[in-house]
């Protein structure tokens, strides 16, 4: 056992780690980061903006959109940040991944994409995972089935798939 090898203290269940809060109930546990949503909103000057029901329009081309250069500093930190989130946040997992190819040159019209990101998480911040226990195991994937329709997603970076 680890007790013997290490000296250690047992601090219960986990409540909250890192950003991320868990909730336990009989058969359920919920994670979510809304206290990480919250704060990264405040942050950015956010919590004041109108909301989005969407994170991206459908059928979107960023890319071929000319626009002015934006610093690279502030637009990394903030699609870090969003990659992160994106680990309960199954919801904007695509859209972190379409602003994430263009860390190397980001644009205006990149930014502005992170902002529709920022309204629409203004919009759920509560969102997150629930884990159901169930009688028997079961493996369910879930994969996108029409990556390659969008050109501005590159299918070789981005192929994303569910396990449950």
């Amino acid at each position: 056992k680890l007790v013997a090898q290490f000296e250690m203290k047992d601090l219960g269940k986990l409540k909250y780690f890192l950003g991320i809060t868990v909730a336990y109930s009989k058969n359920r546990i919920f994670i979510s980061q809304r206290k990480y949503v919250l704060d990264l909103l405040k942050e950015t000057r956010k919590l004041g903006c109108r909301t989005s029901t969407i994170s991206i329009e459908q059928n979107h081309r960023i890319e071929s959109e000319e626009s002015t250069p934006i610093e690279k500093a502030q637009y990394h930190r903030l699609v870090g940040k969003l990659i992160y989130l994106s680990h309960t946040r199954l919801d904007i997992t695509y859209v972190v991944s379409v602003v994430n190819q263009f860390m190397h040159d980001p644009r205006e019209r990149h930014m502005q994409a992170v902002n529709k990101i920022f309204r629409y998480l203004k919009s759920s911040p509560r969102k997150g995972l629930l884990l159901k226990r169930e009688d028997t195991l079961t493996m369910k994937i879930y994969t996108d089935a029409d990556k390659g329709q969008n050109s501005s997603v590159n299918a070789k970076q981005f192929a994303p798939q569910l396990l449950f």
